[in-house]
């Protein structure tokens, strides 16, 4: 095997991506790209023979996220793909969030206008996967429609031109893309802090937590419609508070009476959006639970047309609410208010089969918006063992203007697109869950006359 890689580079990241590259796969180990001072880096994967599928490019990147081994990268390869999966500079802990929506956007497309200028590709699709999805929905909208995509009066922080001439890709795939991250931080938020400087002193009247609410540590809690009520009126309340406290802030900033001149910190407590704080939705699974409409379920023997149900299991009983690390949000004022911040109004409310009252047109980070612009083909595929999955529908439903869209669910696929064995009723329930997935996949990327 021979690896490929740009001359002159040493830096310690490229050598830990260079490892971990080497040890994703046993086919040709993938050509390292390094975007120099872009803070892009990524691995082009090639099949293993050229053929007309190897000149369908596929770009995987997530917005904060090491994607260079994500699951795709060698499914889509060892079906004849040529796939380039890279990351952007945002930190990948998880617990700092230092994602900026215009440096993303950028970043995106650095990686695309390379990979469409390879001689050897003619189409390019993009692949977004959970907090991907968000990030490839807008900046597909943006580079399709322009800056007026972006900066509309509806944008609590609408973009600059920075964002003019984006590269457009030929193609858009959705997999279990989430409700946007700025929607799954309002559905972390937890509406019993009415402290922002004491995150352990909590409302217990809103705490999820509190067996007096209807929680049950370890199994299906079973919260009354009255607490319901109040954890939605707490959460939009609380959403506004802080929204209009990082709203002041930028004002102050903007007079010279800020921290510093440029920017400062912004640290909310109980409301980083990573999956242990999805609060309510992870704890009752009866809440998008199933979709509106009858669609496509992929089983490992076959398809079906049907309503589909979530077979995920309740999961998140660990109250870390009181932890820095593990569940405040650790930004800056612009960050906040560019990439996190969106509203939602007195009808917010959690449904079965939807999420209602969130105005997904006030933030730069949700698909169900973002995909209103994007005209080109669409594909949309959920994983049932999972909540995020009820969102392909949305998206799917908002997708008017493109004229090729296609909607699926894997059965019993958790988030990461592998089989969701705490699902099973029996080992083996489901089948190879990466394999029904991205067989589909392969088959709509190869569909004649959408690509080739």
């Amino acid at each position: 095997m021979i690896l490929s890689y740009p001359s002159g580079f040493t830096t310690l990241a490229g050598l830990a991506l260079l490892a971990q590259l080497a040890s994703a796969s046993e086919l040709p180990l993938p050509i390292l790209k390094d975007f120099d001072d872009t803070g892009v880096l990524g691995g082009l994967y090639r099949p293993n023979s050229t053929s007309p599928s190897s000149r369908i490019g596929i770009y995987i990147m997530h917005a904060e996220q090491d994607y260079t081994s994500f699951v795709g990268c060698t499914e889509l390869r060892e079906r004849g793909f040529t796939v380039f999966c890279a990351n952007n500079e945002a930190s990948k802990s998880g617990y700092m969030s230092d994602i900026n929506f215009e440096d993303m956007m950028l970043q995106v497309n650095t990686g695309l206008a390379w990979l469409r200028n390879q001689t050897d590709i003619d189409k390019v699709v993009i692949l977004g996967h959970s907090g991907g999805g968000a990030m490839m929905a807008q900046y597909q909208n943006v580079a399709e429609n322009g800056v007026s995509a972006c900066n509309g009066p509806e944008k609590i922080y609408p973009c600059s031109n920075a964002l003019a001439g984006l590269e457009p890709a030929d193609g858009l795939m959705l997999l279990d893309a989430n409700y946007g991250i700025s929607t799954m931080g309002l559905l972390s938020l937890n509406p019993a802090i009415e402290d922002e400087t004491k995150a352990s002193k909590l409302n217990q009247s809103l705490n999820i937590y509190n067996a007096d609410n209807g929680f049950s540590n370890g199994t299906q809690s079973n919260f009354t419609s009255e607490f319901k009520k109040r954890f939605t009126k707490g959460i939009v309340a609380r959403n506004n508070r802080v929204l209009e406290h990082a709203q002041h802030r930028l004002k102050e900033i903007e007079k010279g009476n800020g921290i510093f001149g440029d920017d400062e910190p912004l640290t909310i407590p109980a409301a980083l959006y990573l999956a242990t704080n999805n609060l309510y939705i992870s704890q009752d699974v009866r809440t998008l639970h199933h979709t509106t409409y009858p669609w496509t379920l992929l089983e490992k023997n076959g398809t079906t047309e049907q309503i589909i149900q979530s077979v995920r299991v309740p999961s998140g009983w660990v109250d870390v609410s009181n932890s820095w690390e593990q569940a405040a949000l650790k930004t800056t004022v612009r960050r906040y208010l560019s990439t996190l911040a969106i509203r939602a109004n007195e009808n917010f409310n959690i449904l079965a089969d939807n999420l209602e009252g969130i105005e997904y047109d006030s933030t730069q980070m949700a698909p169900a918006s973002s995909i209103k612009g994007v005209s080109v083909p669409l594909l949309t595929v959920g994983m049932t063992g999972h909540y995020e999955y009820l969102n392909a529908e949305k998206i799917h439903l908002n997708a008017a203007k493109s004229k090729d869209t296609s909607i699926a669910f894997v059965q019993g696929a958790q988030h990461g697109i592998y089989p969701c064995t705490e699902c099973e009723s029996y080992p083996g329930e489901y089948g190879d869950t990466v394999k029904t997935c991205f067989n589909y996949v392969a088959g709509w990327l190869s569909e004649q006359g959408r690509f080739l």
